[in-house]
């Protein structure tokens, strides 16, 4: 049986994921039926795309984060008037 968490997420089983041949990072389409739900493998599946299409997104993908991360990084800066590691600093002179 699977679990829906409290972000309304589906957990399969392992068994049935493993028999479907489903692996971790794979797209479903889900279509709904009346009160049942459908599930199919997305066309855009891993082995549709080539290794260097999989790095390529893979590279734009860390770059992305990147950004984001430096960006949060600025905003929690932004408007404090200190930074972590002036407080440590601070911590220390006394």
């Amino acid at each position: 049986m699977a679990k829906v968490t409290g972000k309304y997420q589906l957990t399969l089983p392992k068994a049935l994921a493993e028999a479907a041949g489903i692996r971790v990072g794979d797209e479903l389409d889900v279509k709904q039926h009346g009160e049942r739900l459908e599930l199919r493998a997305s066309v855009t599946s891993r082995e549709a795309l080539s290794s260097t299409e999989r790095l390529a997104r893979f590279d734009r993908t860390t770059a992305r984060h990147r950004r984001r991360k430096a960006l949060v990084a600025a905003a929690r800066t932004a408007g404090r008037g200190w930074t972590r590691e002036e407080l440590y600093t601070r911590a220390r002179a006394r």
